[in-house]
């Protein structure tokens, strides 16, 4: 019973205001150039969100052609900025790590040609056999 006593004095001293239309012109326009949100202007105006919708609604000029506006938060555009920069710098790793494995896979070349021994072969049989053994320490080899 005492909420409903609190509203009752809330709706008594609740004053109406009234916005002009430039003024509602002005915020609807800053809504359909993502410069604010609904949310923002609610708390700011201390205006209910129906009453935002209203002004979209008869101000509007794309939801008068009956377009339709994509809001991307900005939040997601920040991730997805991110992700992408995050993805260039994996790919730039990536890039050098290849780098280094072709060069590693040129200099056994050279030293096959040079030494004249498989070490292509030798790697590859060992890391083949399954025993786990780095054949350190090992006796008779």
């Amino acid at each position: 019973m005492a909420k409903l006593e609190n509203y009752l004095e809330e709706i008594k001293n609740r004053q109406n205001r009234y916005f002009s239309e430039p003024f509602k012109i002005s915020k609807v326009k800053e809504l359909e150039r993502n410069l604010t949100t609904i949310a923002e202007i609610s708390r700011e105006y201390e205006v209910s969100r129906p009453a935002i919708y209203k002004w979209i609604y008869k101000y509007s000029i794309k939801f008068r052609k009956g377009e339709k506006q994509v809001v991307e938060k900005k939040s997601d555009t920040r991730k997805i900025i991110e992700l992408k920069e995050r993805i260039k710098e994996l790919e730039r790793i990536i890039g050098q790590k290849q780098i280094l494995l072709e060069f590693k896979d040129k200099m056994i070349e050279l030293a096959e040609e040079k030494y004249k021994i498989d070490i292509k072969k030798k790697l590859d049989s060992k890391s083949s056999s399954g025993s786990g053994s780095t054949g350190k320490g090992t006796p008779g080899e």
